[in-house]
């Protein structure tokens, strides 16, 4: 007969708590604050995991040739618990803090050369979500080679961080599903499979730069009237804003051959964030804030990174051989989503957006 389950069987309890001994055999060799400090690191690395659980299973649903709309809702609904696994993480900090300088000097040499930065989960989440590899802080570059090149070294933990980051390399990014889906926006009723589509999706970029050219005249003459500064000083700072919101609506920066795609994706975020409100783009504009926020609080989580260690080890090298804090205060400027960020430069009152087309589809009726 087969035996219930029990609580401790279910988690694995023996198995579990049997896991925080260092490089040592038994936890009691440990020194004060070590079990301490390998306890909060390895619940960390539990939250990585669920983390890159919730995210593929959002980036899997985002993904499909078509995202009907019962299935934004799933989306959702991972990256929220992402988010809240997130703002936990970054609380967790005060946690690690109750380790002071002197309690960690300890038994930090035990620790060279294994560092925080051979996190291969960490290296993980930032590929499943698409951190451009060309935006890494040099460092960071050298990190994530380091933790490819362990395979060699035969270890049953070297070879599945070899493994894993090889394999997050050869999926599909939620940054790339969500630019696929993006661009499938329809657009002043517009959709890209329709023979008109470029044409419309350039009304609408046109239309959108002179609305924000009439309400920047507005400015420009509110603020002379308010003494903010000369007319030519206040009309060149607008001036060069709207050269740069024109520029990224044109895709300016993209290469030739992708160009048109990502001026449609851009529109696509534009039209959505410009008129949120309609029913057809409730769950869609939900989507973006969430996956926006999912961002603000990874940049939360490496700016707590970053005070922590400085509080505890000053800006001394790190025991992986890295700049320390130097290196983590680069990494807060790493940006994945950056249309989604950029977009709110341009976004207009709700007064002076360009007149709605095609009202009907996105569930208002004339």
């Amino acid at each position: 007969m087969k035996t219930a389950p029990t609580y401790w069987d279910y988690l694995k309890l023996d198995r579990l708590l049997a896991l925080q001994t260092g490089l040592g055999a038994r936890d009691d060799e440990l020194a004060p604050d070590e079990l301490h400090f390998i306890i909060v690191h390895q619940v960390y690395e539990l939250w990585f995991k669920l983390i890159l659980r919730e995210v593929r299973l959002a980036r899997d649903h985002l993904a499909a040739p078509r995202v009907a709309e019962e299935a934004v809702p799933h989306v959702v609904h991972h990256l929220r618990r992402t988010n809240a696994i997130l703002q936990l993480a970054v609380d967790q900090f005060s946690v690690m803090e109750t380790l002071t300088p002197q309690d960690f000097l300890d038994f930090r040499d035990k620790l060279t050369p294994a560092s925080g930065f051979q996190s291969f989960q960490m290296r993980e989440i930032e590929i499943v979500l698409g951190l451009d590899e060309a935006q890494r802080a040099p460092e960071g570059a050298v990190a994530l080679s380091q933790v490819e090149r362990v395979a060699p070294a035969g270890t049953p933990a070297g070879q599945l961080a070899a493994e894993r980051i090889a394999a997050s390399r050869r999926e599909t990014s939620l940054r790339t599903a969500l630019q696929d889906w993006l661009y499938r926006t329809p657009i002043q009723g517009s959709a890209p499979a329709d023979a008109s589509d470029a044409g419309a999706v350039s009304a609408f970029v046109e239309a959108y730069l002179l609305a924000m050219q009439r309400l920047q005249e507005e400015q420009i003459e509110r603020m002379v009237a308010a003494g903010a500064g000369t007319r030519d000083a206040i009309a060149a700072r607008i001036a060069a804003a709207a050269q740069q919101a024109a520029s990224f609506l044109h895709a300016d920066d993209a290469q030739p051959a992708s160009r048109a795609r990502t001026q449609r994706i851009r529109a696509g975020l534009l039209f959505i964030e410009s008129y949120r409100e309609l029913p057809l783009l409730a769950w869609p504009r939900l989507l973006v804030d969430t996956i926006v926020e999912l961002e603000e609080q990874l940049v939360l989580w490496r700016t707590r990174h970053a005070r922590m260690v400085e509080r505890t080890i000053g800006r001394r090298m790190g025991t992986g051989g890295s700049a320390g804090v130097d290196y983590l205060d680069a990494t807060t400027r790493y940006r994945i989503f950056t249309e989604l960020w950029e977009v709110r430069t341009l976004l207009l009152p709700r007064r002076a957006l360009p007149p709605l087309h095609n009202a009907a589809l996105y569930g208002f009726a004339r």
